[in-house]
């Protein structure tokens, strides 16, 4: 009722018949009116926060899955299509470890506007939580009519997002199912839209990727494969080859890669292609990635008694890795505890680490420096790769990604893109490894190019401990070899 004052209020209305007529028809009633808008207002606080994301204004993860379940039976009874799309936010974590919480929740809020703009009214857009979005696009024409508007979504999300004066870069991985096609419950569309996103994600990201019926069995191998690494340590099935590095003018083998090998019972001998990515969706990439170092500080300790106090092997270290608890992983404490100095290991990392790089990072990183432990960038021009980053943080080593070397002799742009990179890296005070040298040829324009190291099948193939320890030590301290020989 609206009120004297002109204002709209909700009232509860009681009231009884007090007095009839001969026919038994009321003639007067009592009662009372009571002013609920107060207690109206509260319940709809209460709904809203039940079923709205509070940051966003979108619905939460409870009112998506009510709708779906509505749309779902809508549009089975009119016998229309229905599409699902899963989004996740690409690059999210390391901007708001960056920015801090409040400017990632900023962040999170315009992420959400593009991508209502990119939808119709009459579909749903919802978060999830994190930086997870979901949208229900009801009727659709053609499953195509889906892939439009998340091709729209990866077009609008790339765009720079502005923040006071930071510029953050971001995309989004989506994944995309249709009702009926795919399934027929609400449970099992977004379980498949889910799992299309996961090998989006996987295949480059800013990208979208429809659900196929072999995405659920990659699904559940992916579950047997992270059930059975989680029992790999203790079963004494992963094993760490060493491939080594070589002086590329001395010929010298003056360093020694650590690589880590499953030895499956089931599924046989697995390289870390296979089963690393998993590792670091199930956070299992921590407990084993500090095996693998303890493991190869171990065998450099052995070697360099050998091949001289400059030999070192190197660990890679996963973004994953970084971002876990503080108390795990403490490496140059794990130096210290074996005698080992810093000097004898060598850290690799990817750009991805260093982008939009946290505080937990920078210190990490930090430690190793002050422990004397040196750190390379790993593929080095495969990432999003800025000089800003080799100026603000203390690396020494750059790695060039094998695909630059594979096709130096044919394509003189590979030529001059390790060339360039070689001398850059020098004059900033770096030193140049190149991977996966696989000919003489390719040997030689890299020593022509200034290069300072190399490893790959021409050289040697990764190898066990006991083979690498058998093939150096067998002709004494230093490692002398000759490249035509192998």
């Amino acid at each position: 009722m609206r009120s004297k004052e002109g204002v709209w209020k909700w009232i509860l209305s009681r009231a009884i018949v007090v007095a009839r007529d001969e026919d038994n028809r009321p003639l007067r009633m009592t009662g009372t009116v009571t002013d609920i808008s107060d207690e109206r207002q509260s319940q709809e606080v209460i709904w809203l926060h039940a079923n709205f994301d509070a940051l966003t204004g979108l619905p939460n993860r409870r009112l998506f899955r009510d709708r779906l379940a509505h749309e779902v039976l809508q549009t089975r009874r009119i016998g229309a299509k229905l599409g699902v799309l899963f989004i996740d936010l690409d690059h999210f974590k390391e901007a708001n470890d960056l920015l801090g919480h409040d400017a990632g929740d900023h962040l999170l809020a315009l992420a959400a506007k593009r991508i209502l703009s990119c939808v119709r009214e009459s579909d749903t857009v919802a978060r999830l939580g994190g930086d997870e979005f979901t949208a229900i696009l009801t009727q659709l024409g053609e499953a195509f009519d889906a892939e439009k508007i998340a091709l729209e979504i990866n077009e609008a999300m790339v765009k720079p997002f502005v923040l006071g004066e930071e510029v953050i870069y971001l995309s989004a991985s989506i994944g995309i199912t249709i009702y009926p096609t795919d399934g027929i419950e609400p449970e099992a569309l977004i379980r498949n839209a889910d799992q299309a996103m996961y090998v989006a994600k996987n295949s480059g990201r800013n990208r979208f990727n429809y659900f196929t019926p072999a995405m659920q069995q990659e699904a559940q191998d992916r579950l047997r494969l992270i059930a059975d690494l989680r029992n790999a340590l203790a079963d004494n099935e992963l094993e760490v080859y060493y491939q080594p590095v070589v002086d590329l003018r001395t010929g010298r083998v003056v360093k020694a890669e650590a690589l880590l090998r499953w030895n499956h019972p089931r599924l046989g001998f697995l390289m870390p292609a296979d089963f690393i990515p998993v590792a670091e969706e199930s956070g299992l990439i921590t407990e084993i990635g500090d095996w693998v170092f303890q493991q190869a500080a171990g065998c450099a300790q052995q070697w360099r008694s050998r091949m001289g106090d400059s030999f070192q092997v190197s660990v890679n270290r996963s973004p994953v890795q970084f971002m876990s608890n503080a108390n795990a992983g403490n490496w140059p404490l794990l130096l210290e505890g074996i005698g080992l100095p810093g000097s004898g290991m060598q850290v690799e990392i990817t750009e991805a680490v260093l982008l939009n790089a946290s505080n937990r990072v920078i210190d990490q990183l930090q430690q190793y420096h002050d422990a004397g432990m040196q750190v390379a960038i790993d593929d080095f021009g495969t990432g999003n790769s800025s000089l800003a980053y080799l100026k603000k943080f203390d690396i020494d080593y750059l790695k060039i990604n094998q695909a630059f070397i594979h096709d130096m002799q044919r394509t003189e742009d590979d030529c001059a893109i390790v060339r360039s990179v070689t001398a850059m890296a020098h004059e900033l005070g770096l030193k140049v490894i190149a991977e996966g040298i696989e000919s003489n040829e390719q040997k030689e324009l890299l020593i022509a190019a200034g290069c300072d190291f190399g490893q790959g099948f021409h050289f040697f193939r990764p190898m066990p401990t006991a083979q690498f320890a058998q093939l150096f030590f067998a002709n004494g301290p230093g490692g002398a070899i000759d490249s035509r020989h192998v």
